[in-house]
């Protein structure tokens, strides 16, 4: 059940989150975030929450047992693949969040696939960060952004254009990277399957990885055995790679 008082809070944070946007012509970038972390003092116990949306579908903060009370806490922004959801897709990095101690937040698209103009998920994605920040000590040096599929390259765009907010990115088998605009030059995680038949690797990922290399981003990038799926050894190499 969704609880009335997250969704109405969700559905303020968005009312001004798009105020602030309007406000700010000097960004020109279309994917930019506006949400910070900040002090609270408040715990968040081990388990699901569902922080509801404007939409009616689910953005659920996942918190792992491992959650050291109190202390700062490093959050993954996880986003489904396309025809998904939060649950049934965007909490695919559980297990290196329970290896990491690390907050997940997953919100649902509005439609089958992430809004590639930058409006309605990118507004939601901005106010589910914000209410997830509100509730949440969060470290602010340790905020990564992660995708699979269409989530990928939607992690991709946001990521880039927002490195003052999330330090890693991390892109498993994404198809193309939408221009959201640039910020900063946080580090990228990219896996993919050789034999991925959805998003072939030779049109995706080894494109992608020369073109953020030649913009001067440092691409750790791996390729797998295996089709369009996330194995559990990649998410093994990404809990390595971040380093958390």
């Amino acid at each position: 059940m969704i609880r009335r008082r997250a969704v109405v809070g969700l559905a303020a944070c968005s009312a001004l989150l798009a105020a602030l946007a309007a406000c700010d012509v000097a960004d020109r970038r279309p994917a930019a975030l506006r949400s910070r972390p900040r002090e609270v003092s408040g715990r968040l116990g081990p388990g699901e929450v569902n922080l509801g949306s404007p939409t009616g579908r689910e953005t659920v903060l996942y918190v792992p047992g491992s959650v050291a009370p109190d202390a700062p806490t490093p959050l993954i922004v996880s986003l489904h693949g396309a025809g998904s959801d939060a649950r049934g897709g965007g909490l695919f990095t559980q297990p290196l969040a329970d290896q990491l101690g690390a907050l997940i937040l997953a919100p649902s698209s509005q439609g089958r696939v992430w809004d590639r103009n930058f409006g309605t998920d990118l507004a939601l994605v901005d106010a589910s960060l914000a209410e997830a920040f509100r509730r949440a000590r969060v470290d602010p040096a340790r905020i990564a952004i992660a995708g699979f599929s269409a989530g990928a390259s939607y992690a991709l765009a946001l990521g880039l254009a927002n490195g003052g907010l999330f330090s890693r990115v991390m892109a498993f088998s994404p198809g193309s990277v939408p221009d959201g605009g640039r910020q900063g030059k946080p580090r990228v995680f990219i896996t993919h399957g050789v034999d991925d038949e959805l998003l072939p690797i030779d049109r995706a990922s080894r494109r992608i990885v020369p073109a953020l290399r030649n913009d001067g981003y440092d691409v750790a990038y791996n390729e797998f055995d295996g089709g369009h799926t996330v194995p559990p050894d990649e998410l093994a190499r990404a809990a390595d790679w971040l380093g958390w």
